[in-house]
């Protein structure tokens, strides 16, 4: 997935999750933030961060930017993290679309179906391969790293552990059904639950992969302007 257009900006502030302080040309200006979540490691006040100008077709937007990338400054050098919410299903997409990311299990997708309700949750994505096969999956996209090991989430999401139970019922009922984390940034050793900020999840995606849900996660390979998957990295599941 790309973007149209970027420029490079430095991060100020961020007075709530929707908005952020940057400076921009040595003036400061506002962005809105493409990620609800607390990225307390990220925004980091005098950090490189990247935004998508949408003066050319503002539309119905209040701001002329959005926040999409930053780079994390590390022990060992940096890393560029992209940490626009909406970029994991979209990369998801184009990956399932080309058979970059595999369910296991299945064949060649015939059919990606983005959007679609199933008992009382909304998943990213219905399949159906060239078997005849029929499943769902979720995408969870991932910011959250250190030392190299990438960890989800980063706040608490009663949402994504819903998720993780309708792709447990998906699965008794007879479908294939996969969570699979995009980790928006490269050179993982691994990821992992993140108990230690909602041991619920963890909980949950534990009992997910023993009821026959395959849990899988790739890492993307990141530019200022575009984000595509690249290759599979290992989920620990250990507590």
């Amino acid at each position: 997935m790309e973007y149209k257009s970027v420029i490079t900006a430095v991060f100020l502030s961020r007075p709530n999750r929707f908005v952020a302080k940057v400076l921009v040309d040595g003036k400061e200006d506002t962005a809105h933030v493409k990620n609800t979540g607390r990225c307390k490691e990220l925004l980091v006040p005098g950090c490189t961060v990247y935004l998508e100008d949408h003066s050319l077709s503002m539309g119905k937007r209040k701001y002329r930017y959005s926040l999409i990338a930053v780079l994390k400054e590390r022990e060992n050098g940096t890393l560029l993290v992209n940490m626009d919410s909406q970029a994991p299903n979209k990369a998801a997409y184009e990956a399932l679309s080309v058979g970059t990311i595999k369910i296991p299990g299945t064949g060649e997708l015939t059919y990606i179906r983005p959007e679609t309700v199933y008992g009382d949750s909304r998943f990213d994505f219905y399949f159906e391969d060239n078997e005849g096969r029929k499943g769902f999956a979720e995408v969870k996209g991932c910011t959250l790293e250190k030392g190299g090991i990438a960890s989800f989430p980063d706040a608490p999401t009663e949402r994504g552990v819903k998720h993780i139970e309708e792709l447990i019922k998906a699965k008794k009922d007879g479908y294939y059904a996969s969570l699979i984390f995009i980790v928006q940034m490269e050179g993982m050793k691994y990821i992992r639950p993140n108990d230690e900020t909602h041991p619920a999840f963890g909980e949950a995606l534990r009992r997910a992969a023993k009821a026959g849900v395959s849990v899988a996660a790739y890492e993307c390979r990141v530019f200022p302007c575009a984000m595509t998957v690249s290759k599979e990295v290992p989920v620990s599941l250990a507590e």
